[in-house]
């Protein structure tokens, strides 16, 4: 049961009949008086059990983007409804103008849309959705709260897509749709063709001329169907929030997950694009997420749907078992990326001593997000405290013994791209387009 403000109004009117009759009974009158309407009302108001209530879901939204959660309101009763209606969402999902009041006709229906701003990935879900049916007095209301099941599922934003079609044009470059397909390192046959003067008479092929009266010259084209391999590091490092980029003006920063996720997103679909086979993988000390997406158009949204639910979790990562997994996708030459932090304690401790293994067989490259606040700390003000000079050396000290560490890295045949979280997924991209072009893969 439910009271409205009526009532307290109701209450200090009263105090304009004591002071015309200041007796005790007129004040127990005036109160019998109003509890007598507030009885009357709740006696007449409907029951919130006449209300039908069904839910349309919201589906799959990218993190930031709006979406809009729908209910359809049916009066099932034979009473005209006066409604107060609240859907709740847990408070992740961004959930605005989710309360609503208005009147129902008997079997009338009623569209209700409440909507959302996710900030928080995974699944996020409605909380349930309380009906108040008010008397026709308006002083008294009956509410119940009902479990209607919902939720919105919030995808990674895929910040870095802007920079997919100007990869995709070096790609197209590459591939030889912009340039003359010539024979070299990184590529296979592709086809025939009749010979045009220009062409290189090194790609002449003899045995097909011979059997046409044209000249005929071979063609040719980056090797496709190439083995790409995402592993995602989901321990305690990816939990560390940096800027986005030097100079940034972020209060909070973004943790480092998200921006290996925004990296291993861009290179899935440019890898998927130029024809090569993706197999995604995310773990620390166990694998959170595993999946072989290769032949897929849309590769970009089911790495979204992987990584959806995954977050940093404080353990150290298991470089054993996630090398093991990286061979359980078969033992075929494959470009293994590495997305985790160029941290020097944890990769001598976990990830060198697997690395042998992984560069025996495959290509290895180690992606990771820098924090630009190590440069800002190594040059200190013009007048620097004692506080900036300590805070200096500390950061000389990190940056030097990251620089050894890709050293050794590099001494392991590891290729390292190190960039602040904004321009990790392009340098990625980069790399993969030289190593494509190289023949490398």
């Amino acid at each position: 049961m439910v009271i409205s403000g009526r009532v307290p109004l109701l209450l200090l009117l009263g105090l304009g009949a004591v002071m015309l009759r200041p007796f005790p009974s007129t004040v127990t009158l005036w109160l019998l008086g109003v509890l007598l309407l507030v009885g009357i009302d709740l006696l007449l108001t409907p029951r919130p059990r006449a209300v039908g209530i069904t839910r349309r879901q919201p589906g799959t939204v990218r993190l930031g983007d709006p979406a809009s959660a729908g209910l359809v309101l049916t009066n099932d009763g034979t009473r005209r409804l006066h409604l107060q209606v609240r859907d709740a969402w847990q408070p992740s999902a961004g959930a605005t103008a989710n309360r609503h009041r208005f009147r129902l006709a008997p079997t009338e229906q009623k569209r209700l849309t409440t909507r959302l701003l996710p900030r928080r990935r995974g699944d996020l879900r409605a909380q349930g959705v309380t009906i108040r049916s008010w008397g026709p007095l308006g002083l008294s209301a009956l509410q119940k709260t009902y479990d209607v099941p919902g939720a919105v599922r919030a995808l990674p934003p895929f910040e870095s897509r802007k920079h997919l079609p100007s990869r995709l044009a070096r790609l197209r470059d590459l591939d030889g749709r912009a340039a003359i397909r010539v024979r070299g390192q990184g590529t296979e046959f592709d086809s025939l063709r009749e010979y045009v003067r220009g062409d290189d008479v090194r790609s002449i092929d003899w045995r097909a001329s011979a059997r046409t009266p044209h000249v005929v010259v071979r063609t040719w084209q980056p090797e496709r169907d190439r083995r790409v391999v995402i592993v995602l590091d989901t321990s305690r490092t990816s939990a560390g929030r940096v800027a986005r980029e030097a100079g940034a003006d972020d209060a909070d920063g973004m943790p480092r997950l998200d921006a290996a996720m925004d990296a291993a997103l861009l290179l899935g679909a440019l890898a998927s694009r130029a024809g090569d086979r993706i197999d995604f993988l995310a773990g620390d000390r166990r694998v959170r997420a595993r999946q072989r997406v290769h032949g897929a158009r849309d590769v970009a949204v089911r790495l979204q749907e992987q990584m959806a639910d995954l977050d940093p979790v404080l353990v150290e990562a298991d470089w054993d078992a996630l090398a093991g997994a990286v061979q359980g996708f078969g033992r075929q030459r494959a470009l293994v990326v590495l997305l985790t932090a160029l941290e020097p304690s944890a990769i001598s401790d976990g990830l060198l001593p697997v690395l042998p293994v992984l560069t025996r067989h495959h290509r290895v490259v180690l992606a990771s997000v820098r924090d630009p606040e190590l440069n800002r700390l190594a040059t200190p003000n013009e007048a620097p405290t004692a506080d900036d000079v300590y805070g200096a050396a500390a950061a000389e000290h990190e940056l030097a013994r990251r620089t050894k560490m890709r050293d050794v890295l590099a001494r392991l045949g590891v290729d390292v791209v190190d960039a602040d979280a904004a321009q990790l997924p392009p340098a990625l991209a980069d790399h993969y387009l030289h190593l494509k072009a190289q023949g490398l893969l």
